[in-house]
């Protein structure tokens, strides 16, 4: 499939300066990748490179585009998610940036993937993607610009899967860096930025008190111990719901009841999944929830709960709250599902701090930049962060926050590389 690409397609260029605003603010807190954008305004790595970027459109993404199109890249932007882009970013991404964005709040499936085959029109030398959506797409509906690829970068612990499971089948044409697995994302970004976003969105569509509610987290990886750390603290009884074993002991440890689905269903008044699994809510589990039960997602994609089975259990369906699809069963109980099952993070509220983001985003930079200088000798599969970029961005955020630490001595270097000094 092939597109005739327009220069550009946000819903309303008026937006422009709101969004110019919002972008300034976020940069405040994101000092990190300020350092990187200005050595690449004085080095230009990424000069003539094409990037075709499948990212949420926020305030940190178009900060992110920013340094790279500072680095002399031509970038292309598209929406990873139809309900996570804000307009006004999009808008100020055109206009002061003369960057192509391809994204609208709340487009329908086949305009988003409209939007994904034009950002690949752009014959793309890297891909940047969260989620594989873009990756998956140019495999199955576009192979002949593979040969422009070089290679290409994974934000999301989702995108992750897909690709090692496409590296697995042999199907991957192109190595792909997986920035979710940086320490310098997944410890905070995953942990510290999805749990504040995600109890953020559940406040700001439902305005429900959290303190004393019995809140089911499905899932304890990176992701779900944040969401469980910040419904904690803002007073919930939390229930963890798992299928690894270590992660369900360790959360047994942490201090959270554990127990299955369909136990937790029974008693939970508000239910998040992060799984990055298909179904982790089915109809078994909505037909034995409490009248009133609030249902979010903040894993990759709304597949995680069965709304098509819930839409046919319900007799009537309303909107008491935007971002609340209210679904009324036969026996007259509610379940209120938010922002349509999406991450609710991104479609009822601003999505992850900035400040969080901004270590992710330093690794797609620099992510990017070290694709084009290794692309020759990488294989077609999925690799980390290389280490010494994971431990700069550490450094950088450090300095920025006014922290320092100790180092090694040299006597302290030799001890530690010796096998023959003992007690």
């Amino acid at each position: 499939m092939s597109t005739e690409t327009k220069p550009y397609d946000v819903k309303d260029l008026g937006l422009a300066e709101q969004g110019r605003k919002r972008i300034e603010w976020a940069a405040q807190e994101m000092p990190v990748l300020k350092q990187i954008m200005e050595d690449f305004e004085r080095t230009k790595p990424l000069q003539g490179v094409r990037i075709s970027a499948c990212l949420h459109v926020t305030t940190e993404t178009a900060n992110l585009m920013r340094a790279l199109a500072a680095g002399g890249a031509d970038v292309v932007l598209c929406a990873s998610n139809p309900l996570s882009t804000q307009d006004d970013v999009a808008a100020a991404l055109v206009v002061y940036d003369e960057i192509p964005v391809y994204a609208i709040k709340g487009e329908d499936n086949e305009t988003y993937y409209r939007h994904i085959h034009a950002a690949l029109d752009h014959k793309p030398n890297i891909t940047m993607d969260d989620g594989c959506d873009l990756v998956s797409t140019l495999h199955k509906d576009r192979p002949e610009l593979l040969e422009y690829v070089k290679g290409g970068t994974e934000e999301t612990t989702t995108g992750v899967i897909r690709l090692r499971a496409m590296a697995k089948d042999g199907a991957l044409k192109f190595p792909v860096i997986a920035v979710n697995d940086a320490m310098t994302k997944h410890f905070f970004d995953n942990r510290y930025g999805t749990g504040q976003s995600t109890m953020d969105g559940v406040i700001r569509a439902t305005n429900v008190l959290i303190a004393g509610k019995t809140v089911v987290v499905a899932g304890y990886g990176w992701c779900g111990k944040g969401v469980a750390m910040r419904a904690r603290g803002l007073g919930a009884n939390v229930i963890v719901t798992e299928v690894d074993p270590l992660k369900a002991l360790e959360a047994v440890m942490d201090g959270y009841r554990v127990m299955p689905m369909l136990e937790a269903a029974k008693v939970g008044d508000i239910f998040i999944t992060v799984t990055g699994d298909l179904h982790v809510i089915d109809r078994h589990h909505f037909e034995v929830m409490k009248d009133g039960a609030i249902v979010a997602n903040s894993g990759h994609f709304n597949v995680e709960l069965n709304i098509p089975a819930l839409e046919e259990m319900a007799v009537e369906k309303r909107q008491p709250r935007q971002f609340v699809d209210q679904y009324i069963l036969p026996d007259g109980r509610r379940i209120n599902v938010l922002g349509e099952g999406r991450l609710v993070n991104l479609a009822a509220a601003e999505g992850h701090p900035s400040a969080v983001m901004d270590m992710s985003f330093a690794n797609q930079a620099l992510a990017a930049k070290y694709i084009l200088e290794h692309y020759a000798e990488l294989e077609n599969k999925v690799y980390t962060v290389p280490e010494e970029i994971d431990r700069e961005i550490a450094r950088l955020k450090l300095q920025a926050m006014g922290v320092q630490i100790d180092e090694l001595t040299e006597e302290q270097k030799r001890y530690l590389a010796s096998w023959q000094e003992g007690t």
